[in-house]
């Protein structure tokens, strides 16, 4: 993330009426700051681990998994690469349909650094998340091969190889081994 403007603060308010820009922007401590565009590695992990979630999840109604959705909660705005909502949780409106705006935090936040990242920013919101009620985090280094897993209350877990990566308890019925995850760098 760039701090696009490192001496000024706005509001929420005001933050929410900026034009958006590609990459998002983003708005936590009264600052905003934009992400980094995401690159071939970063995109790859995102596209395939979010089908795979949906997978195996929306046929039951248990979780849905979105990318870049932004979720406003707690005078922040975060845009997370990954955000899983358990079902009974997502923002519907009236008629049904799924709502525009997350007021909400995610029930999981997934977090793939990117090359010009800052990996103390990233984990930073995973922490913001979680003590504001997000049950899980995953923090996951493309080049590492590694995932760091974040859980409300506990020390982080570094995960690698066979290692099983914890999921929510409604898909726990669903294994992922960190080797499984970096797989999906290898498309065909």
């Amino acid at each position: 993330m760039v701090l696009t403007n490192p001496t000024a603060k706005i509001s929420l308010d005001e933050f929410l009426q900026l034009p958006e820009t590609k990459p998002a922007s983003e708005y936590i401590n009264g600052q905003v700051y934009q992400k980094p565009m995401p690159q071939g590695k970063h995109s790859l992990i995102q596209t395939y681990l979010s089908a795979a979630i949906n997978q195996i999840s929306n046929p039951q109604k248990r979780v849905l998994a979105l990318t870049e959705l932004r979720c406003t909660f707690d005078d922040s705005a975060i845009v997370p690469d990954v955000t899983v909502f358990e079902w009974s949780r997502i923002p519907l409106l009236p008629d049904g349909s799924i709502a525009d705006r997350f007021n909400i935090p995610p029930d999981w936040v997934i977090e793939i650094l990117s090359p010009d990242q800052s990996p103390s920013r990233v984990i930073r919101k995973i922490t913001f998340c979680l003590n504001h009620g997000t049950k899980l985090g995953w923090f996951i280094d493309p080049n590492g091969r590694a995932v760091t897993v974040f859980q409300p209350n506990q020390t982080p877990e570094f995960k690698e190889g066979q290692d099983i990566l914890p999921v929510l308890d409604v898909v726990s019925d669903w294994q992922l081994s960190v080797a499984d995850l970096f797989s999906f760098l290898y498309p065909g």
